[in-house]
């Protein structure tokens, strides 16, 4: 229910800007489909690499709304409800989804996105992305993408919320 997007050598909120080329962000740097996972402020996150190997871009999934699991997810977390998985490290917990996964395949292993069953937007929102102080005028370039109104979307204000069913079309 929330993306951001990391434009690689440009982007100066992004970890490959510049080129930087750690092992650290070396996932980064692979083929398209790899799974970036990374540590920031002791929180696990998860981008998904989507370009060609060498060009370092990849997108940050912040949140989603869960739809089965829910009861071994509160466990994990400590957490229900909204809270549960709206944010990039909460989500990662609730999952109890391992560093180790850094370097893999999407959809070869444990992480799996179900294109199957999935469902579509009424309406998704840009806007300039969570947490990136001082990057000048990638700060509040839109690239954050939300389901608009959807309630596991991380800092959301209440007054903004919709019943989940209600941000998804039929």
């Amino acid at each position: 229910v929330e993306t951001e997007a990391y434009i690689g050598t440009k982007d100066r909120a992004a970890h490959g800007y510049n080129g930087k080329r750690t092992p650290k962000v070396e996932s980064l740097y692979k083929q398209g489909g790899t799974i970036y996972a990374h540590v920031m402020h002791t929180h696990l996150l998860i981008n998904f690499v989507t370009q060609l190997e060498g060009q370092p871009e990849g997108v940050l999934i912040r949140a989603i709304e869960p739809e089965e699991g829910i009861e071994l997810m509160a466990i994990n977390r400590g957490k229900n409800g909204f809270e549960l998985t709206n944010g990039p490290g909460k989500w990662t917990k609730a999952f109890n989804i391992p560093r180790h996964l850094d370097g893999s395949k999407l959809n070869e292993g444990r992480l799996k996105i179900d294109t199957k069953n999935r469902k579509y937007p009424k309406e998704i929102e840009a806007s300039g992305r969570i947490g990136i102080p001082n990057k000048g005028e990638w700060t509040h370039k839109p690239l954050r993408f939300t389901v608009k109104g959807n309630p596991y979307i991380s800092r959301m204000k209440k007054s903004d919320m919709r019943q989940p069913e209600y941000t998804w079309r039929i």
